[in-house]
C-alpha cells in the first residue's frame, strides 16, 4: 500500500477519500483553491497544498499545479475523486510521466469510454446489447435524418462527447428534427468542443440502472450488483438506491455479467460503473448506455449493501494487489437509499444558491451515513458544483430504508444556505417513489406539486409551512431573544396594528425573492402571546429556548402555536433571520417601505436583479440601448450553471451596475431599464422645453 496519496478534489468526496486513507494508515494530502482555504477537507487532511485562485482552471483543473503538489509532498499516487480531472486522459498521462500512480484506469481506456460512439461500437462488438441506433462517427445532418427514419420515432439525439444531458434532444416529430440537430450541435460544441452527434431509439418510460464493477491488473473482474438511478431531473440524478426493485434474480445476474463483459472487453482496471437503460414495460431487456471510468457519486449505496469499501479497493488495485473477493463472495444484504443535498432553491427553478453555513446539524444513528464537506462557519461559494452532501440510509428492506432516510433528512439542519432538503423529503414521500414505480421522467411530471408552496404542494405529512416560519420570526422578534442571548431590536421593530391596547408589534417580511407578508405579535399584560400572519386568524403562541442538543450546537427554539409545539433552529444575521425545522428552512427579512412601498422588486419598473449569487461572465447591454422584454442584459454564472438576466419591460437601458468578473449576491441589482412610457414622457418634456426655448423672444441686447 502507498505511504502518501494526494486527493485531487474538494468537498464531500475529498473528505470521504481522506476517511478511508486514515483507516488504511495512509498519509493524506489535500489540495485547495483560495475559495477553499477554510474548507473541511483541508482541515481533515494530514497535509494541504494551495493550488491557486478560486477559478477551477487556475486550481483544481490545473494539471501542472496538481502534479507539482504531489511531487512536493512525496505523494506516490493521486486519487481524482469524481468531476474535475477524474476522467481526463491528459491528467492520467501526466501522472504516468511524473512517476505518480493515477488511481483509475489507463488513459487509453478513459479516452475510449469517454467517446460514446467508440464505446458503443466496442461494446456491441463484445456482444453486449446497445440501444438500436446509428453510431457512426462524422454523420452529417442528412445522415442523422435518414438514420432516424430507419430507427423510427421517437429518437434521442446525443453528442458523442461529454454527458450530463448537454446537447441531448428528444424528438418525437420528424418535422422537429432539423432544428433539434442545429441546437444540439451548438450546445455540444460549446460544452465539449465537439459537435459530433449520433442518434438512437428513445426507450419510453426508461429506467436508469447501473452496475458497479471492480477489476485488477491480474485479469480479475467482478460486479457488485446494480443501483437504481431513475429519479432524475434534467438528466441529473437526485436519489439513488441499491438494489433495484425492477430486477429479478435472473436479470440481475445477466446485467451484472454484461457489465463484466464490458470491462473485460476494454481491459479495464479499477472501480467503474456500466450504465444501462431499461424499459419499465420490459424489465428483462436492457441496453448499454455508457461507462463511467471513475468512482460514482452514488457509490455509498453499493458499499452499504455489500460491505465493500470501494475507495479502499481502488487503492489496493492501483498498488498492484489482486482483488480479494471473487464473484461468489459478493452478497447483497438489505436495501440502501441515497439523497443528494444541493445548494439550490427548488422554489426558484432550482437555481444555485450560496452563503455562510450558520447552523449545521447532520444526522447520525443506526443505518445512517452522511458524506459531507460541510462545517459550521464555512462558506458555500458559487464557484463549484452545488452538491454539498449525501445522506444515505440502510435497512433490512426498502420500506425501512426509505423511512430511515426521511427521518435522517428531517433531522438535518442547514441554515445560511438554501438547499433542496425539503424537496427531497417530498420526493421520498411521493406514492410512486414509495411503490417503486420509478422512471427518469417521474420528477418532471410531478415537479409542480413537489415544489409548490401552497395548497397544491405534494407535502410531507405535518411539514412546517411558510406561515409557521413567519410565526416563529414574529415570536423571536417580539421576545428580543436569540440563542446567544439578549439583543436589541435586530429588525428595528415598529409599533402598529393597533387593535386596541396593548399594541401589536408588526413586521413586513419577505423570503428571498418571495412576496411580502405581514406578521404581527401581541403580548398582553398577563404574559400571553398572540401571533397573526397576514389577515389570518390570531393564534395563541409561545416561545422558549431549549439547551443545545449537542456540544457546539446553538440552542433550539420550542415554538407552540395553538397548542402544537415544534422545535425550530434559528440564526440571525445583519439582514435576515433563518428559521428551520424538520429539514425545511426559510430565510426571512424585514422589508421596509422603500421605493414607494413594499412591492416585490419585480414591480419597480425595469430593475434587473440576480436570481442567484454568482459571477458576472458577460454583459450584453450598455446604457442607452433600446430593449424589448426578453432582451439579454447580464449573464451570471454559479456552480457551473449560466443564467441570462433579461429585460422585463420595453424601454431604454438607464444603467448597468456590474462588469464582467464581479461577484454578485442573490437579488443584487444588475441593471435598470427605463420603461418606454417614462422615456417617451421625458423625450416629450425635453421637446417642449426645446420648443419653448426656440420660440421665446430673445432678450434685447444693450450696447
Amino acid at each position: 500500500m502507498f505511504h502518501t496519496v494526494l486527493v485531487a478534489n474538494r468537498g464531500e468526496i475529498a473528505v470521504r477519500v481522506i476517511r478511508t486513507l486514515r483507516e488504511l494508515g495512509v498519509r493524506s494530502v489535500a489540495v485547495y483553491s483560495d475559495a477553499d482555504a477554510q474548507a473541511r477537507h483541508v482541515a481533515e487532511a494530514d497535509v494541504a497544498v494551495r493550488l491557486g485562485p478560486a477559478r477551477a482552471l487556475d486550481s483544481y483543473l490545473n494539471i501542472e499545479r496538481v502534479i507539482a503538489a504531489a511531487a512536493a509532498t512525496g505523494a506516490e499516487a493521486i486519487h481524482p475523486g469524481y468531476g474535475f480531472l477524474a476522467e481526463n486522459p491528459a491528467f492520467a498521462r501526466a501522472c504516468a510521466a511524473a512517476g505518480v500512480v493515477f488511481v483509475g484506469p489507463s488513459p487509453t481506456v478513459v479516452d475510449l469510454m469517454g467517446n460514446k460512439i467508440a464505446a458503443k461500437r466496442t461494446v456491441a462488438a463484445a456482444g453486449v446489447p446497445v440501444v438500436p441506433g446509428r453510431v457512426e462517427p462524422g454523420m452529417s445532418d442528412d445522415d442523422l435524418v435518414e438514420a432516424s427514419t430507419e430507427i423510427g420515432y421517437p429518437v434521442l439525439v446525443k453528442p458523442a462527447a461529454g454527458g450530463g444531458g448537454k446537447g441531448m434532444r428528444l424528438v418525437r416529430d420528424p418535422a422537429d428534427l432539423p432544428e433539434a440537430l442545429r441546437s444540439a450541435r451548438r450546445e455540444a460544441a460549446a460544452s465539449f468542443g465537439d459537435d459530433t452527434l449520433f442518434v438512437e431509439r428513445f426507450v419510453d418510460t426508461p429506467r436508469h440502472i447501473e452496475v458497479q464493477i471492480l477489476a485488477d491488473t491480474h485479469g480479475n473482474v467482478i460486479h457488485l450488483g446494480e443501483r437504481e438511478c431513475s429519479l432524475q431531473r434534467r438528466h441529473q440524478k437526485i436519489v439513488e438506491e441499491a438494489p433495484s426493485v425492477l430486477l429479478d434474480a435472473a436479470t440481475r445476474a445477466r446485467i451484472g455479467g454484461a457489465a463484466v463483459d464490458v470491462a473485460a472487453a476494454v481491459g479495464y482496471v479499477g472501480a467503474g460503473t456500466v450504465e444501462f437503460v431499461v424499459g419499465t414495460d420490459r424489465p428483462d431487456e436492457f441496453f448499454f448506455m455508457e461507462m463511467n471510468t471513475r468512482l460514482q457519486v452514488e457509490h455509498p449505496v453499493t458499499e452499504l449493501v455489500t460491505g465493500v469499501d470501494l475507495v479502499a479497493e481502488q487503492l489496493r488495485v492501483a498498488a498492484g494487489e489482486p482483488l480479494r473477493r471473487t464473484q461468489e463472495d459478493i452478497r447483497l444484504t438489505g436495501h440502501a437509499v441515497e439523497a443528494r443535498v444541493y445548494a439550490e432553491d427548488p422554489a426558484r427553478g432550482f437555481l444555485p444558491t450560496g452563503g455562510d453555513v450558520l447552523v449545521l446539524r447532520e444526522p447520525a444513528g443506526q443505518g445512517v451515513r452522511v458524506d459531507s464537506g460541510l462545517a459550521a462557519g464555512s462558506q458555500v461559494a458559487a464557484t463549484y458544483d452545488p452538491m454539498l452532501a449525501k445522506v444515505v440510509a440502510w435497512a433490512p428492506d426498502r420500506a425501512g430504508a426509505l423511512a430511515r432516510l426521511d427521518t435522517a433528512l428531517a433531522g438535518t439542519t442547514l441554515l445560511g444556505v438554501t438547499t433542496n432538503i425539503g424537496f427531497l423529503r417530498r420526493l421520498l414521500a411521493h406514492p410512486d417513489t414509495r411503490a417503486g414505480r420509478l422512471d427518469t421522467g417521474l420528477v418532471e411530471r410531478h415537479l409542480d406539486a413537489l415544489t409548490a408552496t401552497g395548497p397544491d404542494a405534494a407535502a410531507v405529512g405535518g411539514e412546517p409551512t411558510a406561515e409557521d416560519a413567519l410565526a416563529v420570526f414574529g415570536l423571536v422578534g417580539e421576545s428580543r431573544l436569540v440563542p446567544t442571548g439578549p439583543i436589541v431590536d435586530p429588525w428595528d421593530v415598529p409599533s402598529g396594528w393597533r387593535l386596541g391596547e396593548p399594541a401589536w408589534s408588526r413586521w413586513s417580511v419577505s423570503g428571498a425573492g418571495g412576496p411580502v407578508r405581514q406578521v404581527g405579535v401581541l403580548r398582553t399584560a398577563d404574559g400571553a402571546t398572540t401571533v397573526r400572519v397576514d389577515d389570518g386568524p390570531a393564534r395563541a403562541g409561545d416561545l422558549r429556548w431549549l439547551p443545545a442538543a449537542a456540544p457546539g450546537q446553538p440552542p433550539e427554539a420550542l415554538v407552540t402555536v395553538d397548542g402544537r409545539a415544534r422545535r425550530w433552529q434559528v440564526a440571525v444575521t445583519d439582514d435576515a433571520v433563518w428559521v428551520g425545522a424538520d429539514g425545511f428552512a426559510w430565510s426571512l427579512a424585514e422589508r421596509r417601505a422603500e421605493r414607494g412601498g413594499d412591492a416585490a422588486a419585480g414591480d419597480h419598473g425595469g430593475e434587473a436583479r440576480s436570481p442567484m449569487p454568482g459571477i458576472v461572465v458577460d454583459v450584453r447591454a450598455t446604457a442607452g440601448d433600446a430593449v424589448e422584454p426578453g432582451a439579454p442584459l447580464v449573464v451570471v454564472e454559479a456552480m457551473k450553471m449560466e443564467h441570462t438576466v433579461v429585460a422585463t419591460v420595453a424601454g431604454q437601458v438607464k444603467d448597468v451596475l456590474v462588469r464582467v468578473g464581479d461577484s454578485v449576491a442573490l437579488d443584487a441589482l444588475l441593471a435598470v431599464v427605463e420603461p418606454a412610457a417614462v422615456v417617451e414622457q421625458a423625450t416629450a418634456a425635453g421637446s417642449d422645453t426645446a420648443a419653448g426655448s426656440a420660440t421665446a423672444p430673445e432678450p434685447a441686447h444693450r450696447p
